[in-house]
């Protein structure tokens, strides 16, 4: 049966639509247009598969053009890293421009809109424009220089270009309709003053074109057919086709803005000022520090350009908002490297074991597969001795029920070796153990055949032979912040979330194959997750990084306290009930270190809010978490919220929730005194 073919999305059928009504198939042009004032991320990586596709898709150039109008903040650098991880998505394009490549056209387009009266020299301070523009539902009034003469605005638009004026004293605005619904076409500003350096027209301009201006008339000298922007250029489209429609030859192609929805990821933030300031504070090592959602930093940590194509693939393209979890993004990265990372082993928390009853001078190289998924993966020798490493977790003297790794007197088997039974520990003086002593079955090898080989034991435990072990540096990242929307809480800075162990530095130890591993290179480390090879790796010292584990933990940690919150609100049930004052105490002491567990902000805030209500025991939770949890504070909801939490609660009939929640007012200086007379 054949493939089920994908439907179309909204911005194709437009195209589509655009053919059938007569538009010239040959004629279609798109662009990438990035301002090279930052390294690009993840929601980039969506225009850009949507752009470059749609070439694909229709056989049809498409530019890469720099819309580099703003010289304060664009630099070579980006422009260089822009281009890196274009192609290292995968994607070619048809020509590379720049807007500065039209700094001369649209200055004398610019002096065309002078002649026809459609521009002018405003002198305002920006406070004064931004006075006399109006507000959403307040007309704009006409500015002291919105009818200077055309012959003063040349000559002020001259001195502008020379040089002649500071930064700040001058501005250059189209005259449209002060009186506009849509404020951006109440005069907006065409150039500014900036003595700034460019990085590709030097010193050569004293002005230089606002984006709103730039843009649209770039894409027309460029002859893009349908020009691709994020839903926040909506109200700009107003804007775009006026400028078009001061210099528009009917001959020519003319562009047509529309708008999707743009790539909104939970558990980071997608802002370049904010991305600039985690480099700027040293809260990560650069823009392609594998913590960061940038190209470059998603490259390094180890994700692939497979799995980033199809993650932008599977979100798909739409008009509405919405945020996409994380997850999916490591789903997509887990699909594309099970089907090519090589399996090896690791053992990056190790404890030696010692098998008593092996030879100490044997050395055996057991045949290891490389990729059970790959059949033309083959397979490699791995050694095997008498000691060996295992991770210090898979072991347990005295094992619990379903622990299915070693303990003493119970057996397990040694991947693609043998099966081996715990004997005894041999301890530090600290009590810590040293090593483990095992024997082992010497007819169980995996794969002989032999009917010791098909007994089945606990589980599987990786590992590696000490004689013949590589020692590794080895990062393990996990998410840069705790909260799933960072940047979305009015009293919190982003950066009051950043996760702690976001970045651990460990030693490890893995199998001497990995000796000449090379920059880039994928592994799967048996058990422990997808690994990466650092470009900070030598020749004498091997760097990896943790790309992503075998199973999504974020979910199951968030799954785990909202589980965990649920089940404390319950034990708040049967705290309030029992009389026994003991077992009350015991109860309190377990609601209060499951409250202090939880790192999850929005989770905790979510709850206060839930159960603010008229329910003494809802409203003795939220006043628990906030005396309880150092994740949040009073400042962190809502005032509204929170005078109806202290209202209610002050007029509870329960003692304890009275008593807690004047504990809390005299923690919370803001609402105490508003309170004062009811405590």
């Amino acid at each position: 049966m054949a493939a089920e073919e994908k439907s179309l999305h909204f911005i194709e059928q437009i195209i589509e639509d655009s053919i059938a009504n007569g538009f010239p198939k040959e004629q279609l042009r798109f662009r990438f247009p990035p301002e090279p004032n930052g390294y690009l991320h993840i929601g980039h990586a969506k225009s850009i598969c949507l752009n470059f596709g749609l070439g694909l898709k229709y056989n049809a150039p498409v530019n890469l053009r720099f819309d580099d109008t703003n010289p304060a903040k664009e630099e070579q650098e980006y422009v260089d890293a822009i281009k890196e991880d274009i192609k290292w998505l995968g994607f070619n394009w048809s020509e590379e421009l720049y807007s500065s490549d039209y700094f001369q056209q649209l200055y004398d387009w610019a002096i065309v809109l002078i002649k026809k009266g459609k521009a002018y020299v405003d002198s305002q301070t920006s406070e004064e424009m931004a006075a006399q523009k109006g507000t959403p539902t307040q007309p704009g009034v006409d500015g002291p220089y919105r009818n200077r003469t055309i012959e003063e605005n040349l000559q002020l638009f001259e001195g502008m270009k020379n040089g002649d004026f500071p930064e700040g004293s001058h501005v250059l605005r189209a005259k449209i309709d002060m009186a506009s619904t849509n404020m951006l076409m109440r005069d907006p500003l065409m150039y500014r003053i900036l003595h700034r350096h460019h990085h590709r027209t030097g010193n050569d301009w004293n002005i230089y074109p606002m984006y709103d201006y730039a843009h649209g008339e770039s894409d027309y000298l460029e002859q893009i057919s349908h020009s691709i922007c994020t839903l926040e250029f909506v109200m700009h489209r107003e804007l775009y086709d006026w400028f078009l429609d001061q210099i528009y030859d009917t001959n020519k192609v003319r562009p047509h803005q529309y708008e999707f929805a743009r790539l909104n990821l939970n558990y980071t933030v997608m802002s370049k000022r904010k991305l600039l300031q985690l480099v700027q504070d040293k809260v990560v090592n650069g823009w392609d520090d594998p913590r960061m959602p940038t190209i470059s930093g998603l490259r390094r940590r180890g994700y692939t350009a497979a799995s980033i194509r199809k993650f932008c693939d599977t979100i798909g393209v739409a008009k509405r908002e919405n945020i996409i979890d994380i997850s999916l993004l490591d789903f997509c990265l887990r699909e594309d490297l099970n089907k090519k990372a090589p399996r090896v082993m690791a053992v990056l928390d190790p404890v030696k074991l010692v098998i008593t009853n092996y030879p100490e001078d044997k050395v055996e190289w057991l045949d290891a597969e490389n990729n059970q998924e790959d059949e033309t993966a083959g397979f490699r020798k791995v050694p095997f001795s008498r000691e060996l490493y295992i991770e210090k977790e898979d072991f347990l003297e005295v094992a619990p029920a379903k622990f299915f790794r070693l303990s003493i007197g119970n057996e397990v088997r040694l991947k693609n070796g043998y099966i081996i039974k715990g004997e005894s520990v041999v301890k530090n003086s600290d009590g810590s153990i040293k090593e483990i002593h095992v024997t082992y079955d010497t007819d169980s090898l995996s794969g002989s055949g032999s009917e010791a080989s098909k007994r089945k034991v606990a589980g599987t435990l990786h590992w590696v032979a000490i004689n013949h072990a590589i020692e590794a540096e080895v990062r393990l990242y996990d998410r840069l912040f705790t909260d799933e929307a960072p940047d979305s809480h009015k009293e919190k800075s982003f950066l009051e979330f950043v996760n702690p162990s976001s970045l651990q530095i460990v030693t490890g130890f893995v199998e001497p194959s990995l000796q000449e591993a090379v920059s880039g290179t994928h592994y799967q480390f048996q058990r422990l997750g997808y690994f990466s090879v650092d470009k900070d790796a030598t020749a004498t010292k091997l760097v990896f990084n943790k790309t992503v584990g075998l199973k999504d933990a974020w979910e199951e940690k968030d799954k785990k306290e909202a589980n965990l919150l649920m089940n404390t609100q319950k034990e708040i049930n049967k705290y309030v009930k029992e009389k026994d004052n003991n077992v009350a105490s015991t109860l309190l002491a377990s609601i209060v270190n499951n409250i202090e567990s939880i790192d999850n902000y929005s989770l905790l805030t979510q709850t206060v809010t839930k159960n603010i209500k008229n329910d003494n025991n809802a409203l003795l939770f939220s006043n628990l978490i906030l005396k309880y949890s150092n994740k949040v504070s009073f400042k962190d909801i809502e005032s509204e919220a929170l005078q109806k939490l202290y209202t209610m609660s002050l007029k509870s009939q329960s003692t304890l929730v009275r008593e807690i929640v004047i504990h809390n007012l005299q923690n919370d200086v803001v609402h105490l005194n508003q309170f004062q007379t009811l405590i």
